[in-house]
């Protein structure tokens, strides 16, 4: 799918990879971008950069996301590609608190949910709409500190996988991006956090992965990786999934034995 013409959505978008995927829409000529965050008035400050519109949205409240939908619907007609971006960390294991297993659940999960419930509809009806997830590869590949990111991460990869095969025969098309590192202020401070350098050896740019994710839609292709590597560590776990955990394994006490 080009993007020239086209009416988008980005959650998250006041800051980090939102922000650069509405930029970069908005330099591909779409019609119009829609810029969507709990932050009010950061997505204000970003839509006035590119002449689009805010609206704040908290993605974990699905009353939030259907005015959302049905604003953008109101004002334009349409949505042709829906890009739900926005996403939290938790660290820990088990161990980590209800309500923080409940908040990441929350926007990592049903938000995704809650926007295919509403922007759906209407797309069906065209017979045609584009669904961008922002997962993670640690919807792939799992996160080795971080239960609860993990988890979730790959309950919304399997949620967008689920959307390509219930949809992908009536016009809509779905992408997962599923970057690692990536520089932004959440990978900032998970690594200050872990007092590890791990997660910021070899990442992106938040504008690189934005080009990946023009380049993916274009291509109409489910997996986006902007770490081509990814993809190698994924067929490594399918092939010998047993070998790929005792990796893991020694991958995590190598970064516990450094950490400090």
């Amino acid at each position: 799918m080009l993007l020239t013409g086209r009416v988008i959505v980005v959650t998250g978008a006041a800051r980090g990879i939102g922000r650069a995927l509405a930029t970069r829409f908005t330099s591909e000529r779409a019609e119009a971008v829609v810029v969507a965050d709990i932050d009010g008035d950061g997505a204000t400050s970003v839509a006035r950069e590119m002449n689009a519109t805010a609206i704040q949205c908290d993605v974990s409240h699905e009353a939030d996301v259907e005015r959302l939908v049905a604003q953008v619907e109101a004002e334009h007609g349409r949505i042709d590609v829906f890009c739900s971006n926005a996403g939290i960390a938790v660290a820990g294991g088990p161990e980590a608190a209800d309500s923080d297993w409940q908040r990441i659940w929350e926007v990592n999960v049903m938000a995704h949910v809650y926007v295919a419930r509403h922007v759906l509809p209407s797309m069906l009806a065209r017979k045609e709409g584009y669904m961008l997830g922002t997962v993670s590869a640690a919807g792939l590949l799992n996160q080795v500190f971080a239960a609860p990111y993990g988890v979730t991460k790959a309950a919304a990869l399997s949620f967008f996988e689920w959307l390509a095969i219930a949809h992908g025969d009536e016009g809509i098309r779905v992408s997962c991006l599923c970057p690692q590192g990536v520089k932004t202020a959440m990978l900032a401070a998970e690594s200050e956090r872990l007092g590890t350098s791990f997660l910021t050896e070899g990442a992106l740019e938040p504008e690189a992965v934005a080009d990946a994710v023009v380049k993916g839609i274009a291509d109409e292709r489910f997996l986006i990786l902007p770490h081509p590597e990814v993809a190698e560590y994924f067929r490594r776990k399918a092939d010998d999934y047993d070998r790929w955990l005792r990796g893991m394994r020694r991958l995590r006490a190598n970064l516990v034995s450094t950490q400090g």
